[in-house]
């Protein structure tokens, strides 16, 4: 008979990683996590509500207003020299009868509210340690050269997850030449609660409120031209700011460094096989278009837990059983999204006549309509 350390073991200490371990403890499962120490992540993430809900309903926030910032309207702005450009377009929460479509989180905050949760948890264990291997029969070769076995593994280790691959996962990479620049600034005058996108040939200026004066930036363009912008030092950098965001905010200072990442779409064709699932980036990446990061992710854990709920644990090959599950609840929501946000990304860089008027025209069909307006807002939140 098989000897194992735990019933389950997680890899990876992200923000997808530290609520797979909670809701893998939550369901009743001696758990181990595996979450090296990483630098601090400066960036935010931009929740819709139905990721906000499930927060709240797994205890890892309380009060969104405690640690987020309410995000009550989308504008987005051609700023394009195209011939065939779209309309300037509102959107308002208020549309589809809710207060807000999501909340602006920093990643530091909930990735601290999610490690004081954790810690209340007797049956799960964080240990600040890496995998270098997973090996035969669910042993994974830990940095300090200790192994540890369990008969479900979850990988939260990311786009080169090293989970994935030993568990012969096939991933599909595309690398893009653009990147994003992301930093916080300090606005002459505040955007409330609206997310403000100015739309350019290569790639959205979006600025995201995040409580006062203050908004986070994500800039997408070629990689050449951010670290070009980001080397010409902070004076250089507010001119261009100044000039994306067309002068509307008055002054604007720099709250925080400017940090360019490089952007990349990834797919599987499974999300879980043989006692292995994948959650969060290991799983599915996308440039940060539509907020769907980890809200994707985040129904990744849900549908974790939901797997874990019905599961027999006293057959042996239960483990199996949840990743097949797993798998199946994950298929169409990983198909649907990955398509939509890669739809849109290329869409906004596109510079053929016909693809320009396609868009523009769909603007116009969400500024006009209100019955398909609605209906975007239900796909941009993720509801299924």
């Amino acid at each position: 008979m098989i000897s194992y350390d735990a019933d389950a073991i997680v890899v990876g200490g992200g923000l997808a990683g530290v609520a797979a371990a909670i809701a893998v403890a939550k369901a009743g499962l001696k758990t181990i996590h595996l979450a090296p120490a990483g630098p601090p992540d400066r960036r935010t993430s931009a929740l819709m509500m139905p990721s906000v809900d499930y927060l709240s309903g797994a205890g890892l926030i309380d009060d969104p207003a405690e640690i987020g910032h309410a995000l009550t309207q989308i504008r987005i702005i051609d700023a394009t020299n195209r011939l065939i450009r779209a309309p300037e377009t509102l959107f308002d929460s208020k549309e589809v009868g809710l207060a807000a479509f999501g909340w602006n989180f920093a990643n530091t905050k909930l990735l601290e509210r999610f490690h004081t949760v954790a810690a209340e948890l007797p049956n799960l264990e964080t240990r600040n340690l890496g995998v270098t291997a997973l090996n035969a029969e669910h042993t994974v070769t830990l940095t300090d050269g200790t192994t540890l076995r369990a008969p479900l593994i979850v990988g939260a280790d990311g786009k080169k997850s090293l989970i994935r691959g030993a568990a012969g996962i096939h991933a599909r990479e595309t690398a893009f030449s653009q990147a994003a620049l992301v930093c916080d600034l300090d606005l002459g005058r505040p955007i409330g609660g609206a997310s403000i996108e100015f739309h350019y040939p290569q790639g959205p200026f979006t600025l995201v409120p995040a409580g006062g004066n203050r908004a986070n930036l994500v800039w997408i363009d070629d990689r050449a031209v951010l670290t070009a912008a980001q080397a010409g030092g902070p004076d250089a950098l507010l001119k261009i700011f100044a000039e994306k965001s067309q002068r509307l905010f008055g002054n604007i200072a720099l709250a925080t460094p400017a940090h360019v990442f490089p952007l990349s779409t990834l797919s599987v064709d499974r999300a879980g096989v043989d006692g292995v699932v994948l959650v969060g980036e290991a799983a599915h990446a996308f440039p940060p278009i539509g907020a769907q990061g980890l809200n994707l992710g985040l129904r990744d854990v849900a549908d974790l837990a939901a797997a874990l709920a019905v599961a027999d644990r006293r057959a042996d090959d239960w483990a199996v059983k949840v990743s097949q599950d797993y798998s199946a609840r994950r298929a169409a929501d990983l198909v649907r999204t990955g398509g939509v946000v890669d739809t849109l990304f290329r869409s906004l860089l596109a510079e053929m006549i016909p693809t320009q008027a396609l868009r523009a025209s769909g603007l116009w069909a969400l500024k006009l309509a209100p019955a398909l307006r609605r209906r975007a807002f239900a796909v941009g939140m993720g509801e299924r």
